[in-house]
């Protein structure tokens, strides 16, 4: 197991969606499908609304495209410790949409700057140890009555643990039950914490006519993935 803080990312991220792809062959979807599909459950609480948006985490900038789809009339701001991946993610030409290098503790943003704060897949790549700083972070920069998105895999699942243990971008992943996330987001009086989880039956054609039913699913922890959300209590001025 790799002792950095954060799992290093600058060797993938050339490379980064072929690789991805083909890690996501068991599931019968790309990675595309995936990015989309986190940020089309978001838009399903959110709505609509113009929003100043944080992508933590944001690698290669994948996610700035679909957020401009769902999110059409909001600010962007992709963060990631990745360099490398940073200066893909420049190369996108995402209206609305910003990119920075950071030092994966300290987000560089005023407090209550930000309405959402999406991390899809991060967590688990961070050391345990720094989980509640940058989450403090998180919370700090967050608006009062924002909200958090945690995506993480389900450790539950067995073909999640299959994909993730044959990616070599996981190889030092340390996969989080959605009981530590949903403790560790309580423990810092995050409000309105739940849990829903996502993804229980692969992409391939054969399952087309029964993937609606996944949203009865949600209380049901044997999805491939979970998602973590919760509120950032607004202060009375009262």
């Amino acid at each position: 197991m790799s002792k950095r803080a954060f799992d290093n990312f600058d060797p993938f991220a050339g490379e980064y969606r072929q690789i991805h792809d083909r890690s996501l062959r068991l599931s019968g979807a790309d990675s595309d499908y995936f990015t989309e599909q986190k940020i089309a459950e978001v838009r399903e609480i959110e709505g609509g609304r113009s929003a100043r948006i944080l992508d933590l985490g944001c690698g290669d900038g994948n996610s700035a495209r679909f957020f401009a789809k769902y999110f059409s009339d909001s600010e962007y701001f992709g963060l990631d410790v990745s360099e490398k991946s940073i200066a893909v993610a420049k190369r996108h030409e995402t209206p609305h949409a910003q990119f920075a290098p950071y030092n994966g503790t300290d987000i560089p943003f005023s407090d209550n700057t930000f309405d959402i704060v999406f991390a899809a897949c991060v967590l688990h790549h961070i050391d345990r140890e720094l989980h509640e700083v940058l989450l403090e972070e998180v919370k700090r920069v967050m608006k009062g009555g924002g909200r958090v998105y945690i995506f993480e895999h389900n450790p539950f699942n067995p073909v999640t643990r299959r994909i993730v243990k044959n990616c070599p971008f996981d190889e030092d992943a340390v996969l989080l039950s959605p009981f530590y996330t949903r403790r560790i987001l309580t423990k810092l009086k995050f409000d309105n914490v739940s849990i829903n989880y996502t993804i229980f039956f692969p992409r391939f054609s054969l399952f087309k006519k029964i993937l609606h039913w996944e949203k009865y699913l949600r209380w049901m922890p044997f999805g491939g993935q979970y998602f973590a959300n919760s509120t950032k209590k607004r202060i009375s001025t009262g």
